[in-house]
């Protein structure tokens, strides 16, 4: 059976030749607009994507966010007469699989594309089976998670634990970057040494170069010491530094040094201390951007993003969520010195259905107040925080819905049905205070159908 190519091109030519040169061996469609390209990847089932960088107004790399978000297993490869190292690695770190400059030799695309389907193919054998290293497939090195996602970063953290490479770990606030960096280093070579975390959000500039560097005595009003800085207490260790897109430009160019000479200076100090520390950063900001934008240096980016690891949110690993109830529920336990088995069928379809904005850090918020209010042996719906129980609400919300929009045929005369759509949909966002899941249940939609529209109408 053939594979299924998506080519999504500004250049009709380019569609109408790379389909010429490609249809014998796979079935192949192509699209000139992306909007129209996402709507096919939404209703049918592709192996790949062509992509140009550049198509039109639209820019590829924003297009290839959306790809992934409909499907992360396809494979996307990136073609541009504007090649460049910025935009290679951008689109590569986005979840491309290679890019290429036009003009191609289409013996060469034959040959990528066939690398591309067969890594697919890895991909997915991959995921159904469990590497040998996980011992309890639902729990691994503090991190607990048994969702093909969370093997993935299983791996990667495996993979990762004895070399020395700097790594930066990406994802939302409350998906546990913290916990993934310690498992990085409890795995590995330097277990028998200093962990140390610190949040460069959490302490103003001044203070956080003395955490880091330490100082000696008399260096200010009050240094009656030498004080021992982060750096020198991780030696042999690991240096965790969470939020590093809030540390200030000038600090970035003093810890750039220190990556790079393997050694620093003690404020007050005269000469300079050798180290051997093995650096992890954690944000939940785009550093690329940041880059971009010239608020974060880019050549320490490129020195700590040696690897990256990409958390999932909590909503895009629902099939976790049973296990971490149960775990936080035998955690609260042992903290309140109760004895809650478990939880009701509703309640749990509740849990299920929720998007957690706040990630596995919400989660544990939710089940501590579920186990401290539960007085019989089960958490049942009414012990849940209201907004988790209000979100059924909709269902008798639709003539709300009707009332806003004016669907009268008098206020309808002169629109689109673009137009009347967009109205309607912007109504019931503006109804469910933006909750998507809300949204789309009230529309009768799928949560990525609403995505989409909210990308094509500009509703975001």
């Amino acid at each position: 059976m053939k594979k299924k190519i998506l080519i999504i091109d500004d250049e009709t030519a380019i569609c109408s030749s790379l389909t010429f040169a490609l249809e014998d061996k796979y079935y192949v469609e192509s699209s000139t607009d992306p909007r129209i390209g996402l709507k096919k990847l939404i209703r049918e089932d592709y192996h790949l994507v062509l992509l140009d960088l550049k198509i039109g107004k639209f820019d590829g790399i924003d297009v290839l966010q959306e790809i992934k978000n409909i499907n992360p297993s396809i494979e996307v490869i990136i073609m541009t007469a504007f090649g460049s190292i910025m935009s290679s690695v951008d689109a590569i770190k986005k979840g491309a699989f290679t890019y290429l400059t036009k003009p191609m030799d289409l013996e060469m695309l034959d040959n990528v594309i066939q690398e591309a389907l067969q890594h697919q193919k890895m991909n997915q054998t991959a995921l159904t089976q469990k590497p040998d290293f996980i011992k309890d497939a639902s729990h691994y090195h503090g991190i607990i998670g048994n969702s093909s996602a969370m093997v993935e970063v299983f791996s990667l953290v495996e993979k990762l634990k004895d070399v020395d490479t700097s790594v930066v770990i990406t994802g939302e606030s409350g998906t546990g970057k913290e916990l993934v960096a310690r498992a990085i280093h409890n795995a590995g070579k330097r277990k028998d040494n200093h962990f140390v975390a610190l949040n460069c959000a959490a302490i103003p500039e001044t203070l956080l170069e003395e955490e880091l560097f330490g100082h000696k005595k008399g260096t200010f009003t009050g240094a009656i010491a030498d004080k021992i800085g982060k750096f020198e207490y991780a030696n042999r260790g690991t240096i965790f530094l969470d939020e590093i897109g809030d540390m200030s430009i000038q600090l970035q160019a003093k810890l750039l040094r220190v990556l790079q000479q393997k050694e620093f200076t003690p404020l007050g100090g005269h000469e300079a201390v050798e180290m051997d520390v093995r650096f992890i950063a954690a944000s939940n900001k785009n550093l690329m951007q940041m880059v971009k934008e010239g608020t974060f240096r880019e050549d320490l980016y490129f020195r700590l993003n040696v690897f990256e690891i990409q958390l999932p949110p909590l909503r895009q690993r629902k099939e976790d969520l049973v296990v971490l109830i149960n775990h936080f529920i035998a955690m609260f336990n042992l903290k309140m010195k109760k004895n809650i088995m478990g939880i009701s069928k509703e309640a749990e379809s509740y849990l299920l259905s929720y998007d957690y904005p706040g990630n596995v850090r919400e989660l544990i918020n939710i089940i501590e107040y579920g186990v401290l209010l539960a007085s019989d042996e089960r958490i049942e719906v009414q012990h849940l925080p209201p907004k988790i129980r209000k979100q059924e609400e909709w269902v008798d919300r639709e003539p709300e819905l009707l009332d806003k929009v004016n669907l009268g045929v008098e206020n309808l005369a002169g629109l689109t049905l673009q137009e009347a759509e967009k109205k309607l949909i912007k109504a019931a966002l503006e109804i469910n205070n933006g909750h998507r899941k809300m949204t789309a249940a009230m529309l009768g939609i799928s949560e990525r159908g609403l995505r989409y529209k909210i990308t094509e109408y500009k509703l975001d």
